[in-house]
């Protein structure tokens, strides 16, 4: 119980954690999650929730149906997003166009700062669209992976936009 009561504080504080963070500080802040029910199960070390989730570390979110949380030795080790189409959308560096991506399940590791998409995934940033069934996000190094050299399946899928010309005024 005081398990439960220690997780339910730290999620309590999380929620009034202001702003948004630049890419380097994420790994540092707070995970906080916003849901319509929650369930933590101190035996199996995992935490449930479900019902228009929202999940904030930093300038990091993620929106989905459902959230598995996985911890150990205390720590958030592994976070599950699933739902019609789980999104996130990051800021990389102070200044930066976002990135953006959504799929059927994300996992996310904090520790490593990597999000990996897995079904109909697709991220998008600036000009670029990669879709795939696996797109791995590495927000430490803002390096975006997409499919696999072994699957014909995992093929990659990119579309570059040209860049818009601005508009001459007179």
């Amino acid at each position: 119980m005081k398990q439960i009561n220690k997780y339910c504080l730290i999620l309590l504080l999380g929620f009034y954690s202001v702003g948004a963070f630049a890419l380097d500080s994420d790994k540092d802040q707070p995970i906080n999650i916003d849901s319509n029910t929650a369930t933590y199960d101190d035996a199996a070390a995992t935490s449930i929730y479900t019902g228009k989730v929202v999940s904030i570390q930093g300038s990091l979110r993620v929106e989905s149906d459902k959230l598995v949380v996985y911890f150990k030795d205390g720590e958030a080790e592994k976070l599950v997003f699933t739902g019609k189409r789980a999104k996130f959308r990051q800021t990389p560096k102070e200044g930066d166009e976002d990135i953006t991506g959504e799929a059927l399940t994300g996992e996310y590791y904090p520790k490593k700062n990597l999000l990996v998409l897995i079904d109909e995934a697709t991220v998008w940033q600036g000009n670029g669209t990669y879709s795939s069934k696996l797109i791995e996000y590495d927000s430490r190094n803002s390096v975006v992976k997409a499919g696999e050299t072994a699957s014909d399946d995992k093929r990659v899928h990119v579309t570059l936009q040209p860049k818009s010309k601005e508009k001459k005024t007179q």
